[in-house]
């Protein structure tokens, strides 16, 4: 047992307040790095970093508190002007938080923090004497037949005359000590794996507000092997709940006094139907009696569904909080590829449900990685292309509706549809044939494709052709979809489409054989009857032209592997991923809103879950796109 564990709720509550101001130090050191000058950024960086180091101290983290404290030495230099801000600082700094991050994963798993690197203190140390490497501009990010270093990784400086001489520091040495990996270790990013081609996909938070050992969506600049003597062979604590999902939800007073007073005021309209059911038991049924209890109902009705709306506001989380960690992985993936970027996030203040928010995150690393290293020329194509040297991302939210649309555009050199149906050909994805029915937009969706990749060789970053298909797999998840849209030589747009929540549910109701099925309604396009005469043998499967388009049709008694008791008459036209089908179904119910639940102890395959009917029967709410698999 140890301070920690004496210290819970004091520990939970400094990893949350912690967590929020480091991940706001990230994104604000981004931003100095072009705004060098802005004291108010500078001031800002320090008390975050202060406010940290005073919670460690409470707490005892010893090794946190020497780091924050070597750290804040050297903003306080900055402010005083004593020393300039360079890129081989800013790795060195942002190195440092990530090993604070680091520091806090293993606090959250109960243990006292490991000291960070000597290598790194050190590297600390000479910044604040100010004996720091200034790249000539222009430079290369890499030697001529060195292996760029992977993202998270800092290239190694090549040494001034004056440390040649002898004088100064060794920074190729301490930073060779610092950064032990090579070259080729893979980055975070989910383009690439260790030794297969299975996706290496980002940790979840251990911790409250993105903690863990391993904290794979903001991968610090600098990263640290085992040659630290000290460290070796001691691993760390593994956080709290590993693979699990922050438990806390921060929820604003307002909301939740809105939530007790409607609890409040259900809880009166209970008595006063109570009231009511033993008038009715007396047999008082006259008419005035009766039109007292519809007037209950339909304010027990509008409060549950205030109620309902309360609750569900009180999950929504602005979108910033997994925003604003993507400026500082911006800017390590440009740093890799030797490219200049800025992250324009607007939006941010759009909010969504929890659920939603934390699985967002895999994809949005896989996009922003890949709008800088596939989307964004090198400073050098984009002048000779006419463009400005630093390259742009804007990443934005915003609600449409019950939907919150998320875009990824960039202003680099875009993606030419006739170029990815021949890497698709190549690659052996599609045939020739295949490929002449593709119009631009299914083209360009090719990049979707398991194996799909552009690059003609595997670095650190990407070219394994993992990664879009796992982007475009969680975003179905989510029960979204995602659109693509290019302009050669402009630059390209990525539009996600987000329900709002996933707690409740929009469904189409239809039936099979008795049983009442549910798909979700953002899936659905329009209904349709069958006739026999209509349908047509493509291949030696049905198939039906609804509004000009040649759709397959597959029976949901066939998909579930039940009995038919005759045709089916009704067609489901529906969307799974970019293809459109028709499912037929005995008959529809009509639409509705549902709460889904889980089936504890069993996983029928196609089938996400079950809910309750308005009439108390068990709906099975379908997976549609597990039941397609391998079928479109």
């Amino acid at each position: 047992m140890n301070a920690f564990t004496d210290m819970q709720d004091l520990l939970q509550d400094f990893l949350t307040e912690a967590g929020e101001l480091l991940d706001d130090v990230d994104q604000k050191l981004v931003e100095l790095e072009h705004n060098a000058g802005d004291k108010n950024l500078l001031n800002t960086i320090f008390r975050g970093f202060h406010t940290i180091k005073g919670g460690a101290g409470f707490l005892d983290a010893a090794a946190m508190v020497e780091l924050c404290h070597r750290t804040e030495n050297l903003f306080d230099q900055l402010r005083s002007e004593k020393l300039a801000l360079t890129p081989e600082m800013l790795d060195v700094i942002l190195a440092a938080t990530g090993e604070v991050k680091r520091m806090m994963g293993e606090m959250a798993g109960q243990a006292a923090p490991q000291g960070a690197p000597g290598a790194l203190l050190d590297a600390l140390d000479i910044c604040l004497k100010g004996e720091v490497y200034v790249k000539p501009p222009g430079q290369a990010p890499a030697p001529p037949g060195q292996a760029p270093a992977a993202a998270g990784q800092v290239p190694v400086p090549a040494a001034r005359p004056a440390e040649q001489a002898g004088e100064g520091p060794d920074w190729a040495a301490l930073l060779g000590a610092i950064d032990g990996s090579a070259g080729d270790a893979p980055g975070p990013d989910s383009d690439v794996a260790a030794n297969h081609d299975e996706p290496a996909r980002a940790e979840p938070d251990a911790a409250p507000q993105g903690f863990s050992a391993n904290t794979a969506e903001a991968a610090p600049a600098m990263t640290f092997s085992a040659a630290e003597p000290a460290r070796a062979g001691k691993p760390a604590a593994e956080p709290k709940a590993a693979g699990g999902k922050d438990g806390t939800l921060r929820v604003d007073t307002q909301r939740f006094d809105q939530i007790l007073n409607l609890s409040g005021e259900i809880g009166l309209t209970k008595n006063r139907l109570n009231c009511l059911r033993t008038d009715l038991v007396r047999g008082e049924r006259n008419a005035d009696t009766l039109k007292t209890l519809e007037l209950v109902l339909g304010t027990l009705d509008t409060l549950v569904s205030d109620l309902q709306s309360a609750v569900m506001k009180a999950r929504m989380q602005p979108v910033g909080r997994v925003f604003q960690k993507y400026n500082r992985l911006a800017r390590d993936v440009a740093r890799t590829l030797g490219k200049d970027v800025d992250l324009i996030i607007e939006g941010a203040e759009t909010e969504v449900d929890k659920t939603i928010l934390e699985e967002l995150n895999d994809p949005l690393v896989h996009l922003v990685r890949n709008s800088v290293d596939h989307g964004l020329e090198t400073p050098a194509e984009r002048v000779a292309a006419g463009k400005p040297a630093r390259g742009t991302i804007r990443l934005s939210a915003r609600q449409a509706g019950d939907h919150i649309v998320i875009e990824i555009t960039d202003d680099g050199r875009g993606m030419r549809a006739d170029f990815i149906r021949e890497k698709a050909i190549q690659k052996g994805l599609i045939s020739p044939d295949e490929a002449n029915t593709l119009d631009e937009r299914q083209s360009l969706n090719l990049i979707f494709l398991p194996g799909f990749s552009t690059k003609t060789e595997i670095s650190s970053v990407s070219g394994r052709g993992v990664g879009m298909d796992v982007v475009r797999t969680n975003i179905q998840r989510l029960k979204g979809r995602i659109d693509l849209s290019s302009d050669p030589g402009e630059g390209s747009r990525i539009t996600i489409f987000l329900p709002l929540t996933l707690a409740i549910l929009p469904v189409l109701m239809m039936k099979q054989g008795g049983q009442t099925y549910a798909m979700p309604l953002n899936a659905v396009r329009e209904i349709v009857n069958i006739e026999a005469q209509q349908l047509q043998s493509v291949a030696g499967s049905p198939n039906l032209v609804v509004r000009g388009e040649v759709l397959p049709v597959f029976e949901l008694a066939d998909l579930l592997s039940k009995p038919k008791a005759g045709d089916s008459l009704v067609g489901v036209v529906a969307t799974s991923g970019d293809r459109g089908y028709v499912l037929a179904v005995d008959s529809f119910v009509g639409q509705d809103e549902v709460m889904i639940k889980p089936l504890e102890g069993v996983k029928p395959k196609g089938v996400a879950g079950a809910t309750l009917s308005g009439e108390g029967v068990l709906v099975l709410v379908l997976e549609m796109h597990e039941l397609l698999q391998d079928r479109i």
